[in-house]
Formats: C-alpha cells, structure tokens, sequence
C-alpha cells in the first residue's frame, strides 16, 4: 500500500486529508497526517477575539474531530525532511516513509526577531492578535484601555491574512466609538508597504477610509526595535513613534523542520512552483497553504483554492500524466472595516481586487471594492462555513481560478 503523508493539520492540511479520503483513486493509498499539537484554531477568529466578538470557544476546538476517520494522524514534531531518502524523521525518533509528501506546516510568529519585542512589556503594553494567547491577553488590554496612543506595527512582510492589520485598525475606530473614547484614543497604523495594501485600487479605496476615520497612516516603515521602557517604535531610517498601547503583527516564518531540512529560504518558507504547487527540485513533493513562498496570500482562501488545484493535478500524477500550471494566485478576502459593515476584494497573481458583484455577475449579492453590510454578514457567516463545509473538504461552487465575470475594469 502506498503512502501519502501530510505534514501540518491545520486548515490547508486538514481539507486535504478530508478530499482525499473521499477520492476513490485512495483505495490502495494510506493517508497519514502529523501535527504536533492537538487544538485546531479558527486563526481569523483571533482578530475579532480582542473586540468581544467571538469567545475563545468559537476559535478552539480539537483537531481530532475533524480529520476522516480512517486517516493515520500521528501528534508528533517533525524534526527534519530527508528527500533523499523519501522519509520524515520526527522528534521522538519515529520515521515516517512517503510516496508522496504535502508540505503544510503553516507560518509562525517570531517577536524575538525584533529587539525588545518580546521582554518585559509582552502581554503587558504590548501585545499581539496573531495567536490564541496573544489575542486573549489583548482583548482583556483593550478593556482597560480609555486614552492614549494606539500604533498597530507590522514588523514585516508576508504575513497570514494581509489585510488583518488593517481590519483591527478599522474594528479599534469602531470599538472606541462605540464605547464613547474615540475622542481620546489616537490610531497609528504603522506599515512596510509604500500604502494601506499591497494593490494600487484597493489601497486608494482603503486609504481613503482610514483618512475619513481619522486613522494615521506612517508607510515605508521598517522596524529596527522596540524601546519597551520609553514606549518608543524606531525604525532602521530613524523615525520614532510614541505609542502607549502597541499591537504588533511579528516576523512571519516558516515551521523550524524547514530550515533544518535544508528545504526553505531565508524565512523557512519552501520554494514553489506557483502553478503546479510542486516543491521546487521535487517530483514527489507538494506545499499548501502559509507553507510556500508563492505571492499569494497567506490567507484560507487561498489554501482553499490550492487544495482544489492539488486534487486535479493528483490525478494526473496517479495517472502518470504531466501537472497542469491551474493555480493563479487566486484570493478573496473579506476586510472588516466595522459599523457593521465590510469590504470584499476577490484577485490573483495578475490581475488587483477590481470593482464588481461576487459570486454571481450582476446578481451578487456581494460586491466588490465596496463597503456594505452584506458584505459584514459574509465576514461572520464564513465562521460557520469555515468548521461545517471548509475543513471537511466540502466543495464550494466557487472556482479555483479568478472568474472576470462581474468585474469592471
């Protein structure tokens, strides 16, 4: 019996695991997936964690329940790859053999990447969302906090779900607000990007909006450290900003086993083909998810897509046939903006989020590079879809490739 072994059950590896036991072709192939720890967390969940929009209940639950019953799952670290050799190697000793091998370790944050991040003041007057413990800390320090500076720093990029930071400063105008200190409470959003994202119109767009909001924006910075005792963010090209309540989005990098298979580049992430999703070098190996240095979102969505692209090229791989490039880079992602309402930007490797309706052209009933309530209620509606219909491997009539239909140029 042959093996297909998927390193990582978190959302890219545990829709794998779900399609590929309903595939018919697996009759003769084992799955087995390895994961280290035992809790499955709904990571989009950990931003609306600190505004009291969801609990912790809402964003945990075991991994157990939801990989198919007749996969192998082993809850072990994985030490390294050995390609060479066709077999993982976990901590506790144990070889793993594969056939075939998916890479879906994720990404991980690493404050300790920069100086002074993570000292005294972590979980204290600085905090992040980009964790489950990081996010119940600061949901507790929003609570507390009535006036001040807040500055939302992202250290680097990439980073999981891109437009987070720009939903929590857009959620903390709408939290203050609410609670009648907005007045008080300045909003600082600090960026390595030239502007408020990545693509030319919906950084316009979202520019725009945080202006009208009164949220400063300070692009092209690059954070050389953190003064924790004087509350001071400095910058490689020596700009300061005050702050009195930091919420960090910390140095991204791929999973240890990487780098210590030689397999990764500077930030552990494997070098991919960006449209077969192939490890470079390797004809037996695949990467999903945060795992790949592609250009693309490190976002569910994404993750979704890939998995679609993967089941149809894995047949062709079982049935000895060339891959086929399918993967466009396709993302969609639906952007908080609070008030009860939310933009949703839908685009790939080539073409930028574009005006329009989603899914249906014409009919929607979503739109497109605009700000709506429909469009806040597809934000929190995709929790639900994410644990019932996502991670089962559930399909969606959502095509794999960016569709043009609806948009306008």
């Amino acid at each position: 019996m042959k093996r297909i072994v998927i390193l990582g059950a978190g959302t890219a590896g545990t829709m794998l695991a779900n399609r590929l036991a309903r595939m018919p072709e697996m009759d003769d192939w084992r799955i087995t997936v390895v994961d280290a720890t035992r809790e499955h967390y709904y990571q989009p969940g950990f931003l609306l964690l600190p505004f009291g929009v969801y609990g912790k209940d809402d964003v945990v639950r075991p991994k157990r329940y939801y990989l198919p019953a007749g996969a192998e799952l082993i809850f072990a670290e994985v030490d390294r790859i050995r390609p060479d050799q066709k077999v993982v190697e976990l901590m506790d000793g144990r070889k793993v053999a594969y056939d075939v091998l998916v890479i879906a370790t994720g990404s991980h944050i690493h404050p300790e990447e920069t100086p002074g991040l993570m000292e005294h003041e972590w979980h204290k007057t600085i905090h992040t969302f980009y964790d489950f413990e990081g996010a119940v800390a600061l949901a507790d320090a929003l609570r507390h906090f009535k006036e001040g500076r807040l500055v939302l720093n992202v250290a680097e990029m990439p980073i999981k779900c891109p437009v987070a930071p720009l939903e929590f400063v857009f959620l903390a105008d709408w939290y203050f607000t609410h609670r009648g200190l907005r007045d008080r409470v300045e909003i600082v959003y600090t960026t390595p990007l030239p502007g408020a994202f990545t693509k030319p119109k919906a950084t316009e767009m979202l520019g725009t909006m945080l202006e009208e909001r009164g949220i400063r924006v300070v692009p092209e910075f690059n954070v050389m450290e953190v003064d924790p005792d004087a509350r001071i963010l400095r910058s490689y090209d020596e700009q300061e900003v005050e702050y009195d309540l930091l919420v960090s989005i910390p140095v991204h990098m791929g999973a240890d086993a990487i780098a210590r298979s030689e397999m990764g580049d500077e930030l552990n992430f494997v070098p991919t083909d960006r449209h077969t999703l192939l490890a470079k070098g390797y004809d037996d190996i695949f990467v999903l998810g945060d795992a790949t240095d592609l250009p693309a979102s490190k976002a569910g969505s994404v993750a979704h897509f890939e998995v679609d692209v993967f089941m149809e090229n894995f047949r062709r791989y079982l049935d000895g046939l060339e891959l086929l490039p399918l993967f466009d880079g396709h993302s969609n992602c639906f952007i908080e903006t609070g008030y009860g309402k939310g933009v949703l930007i839908d685009f790939n490797y080539d073409v930028e989020p574009l005006p329009g309706m989603f899914p249906l052209p014409g009919v929607g009933p979503m739109p497109l590079l605009k700000e709506s309530r429909v469009n806040h209620w597809g934000k929190l509606m995709f929790h639900w879809m994410y644990w019932n219909i996502l991670l089962k491997g559930r399909e969606l009539p959502i095509p794999a490739r960016m569709s043009m239909a609806g948009k306008r140029l």
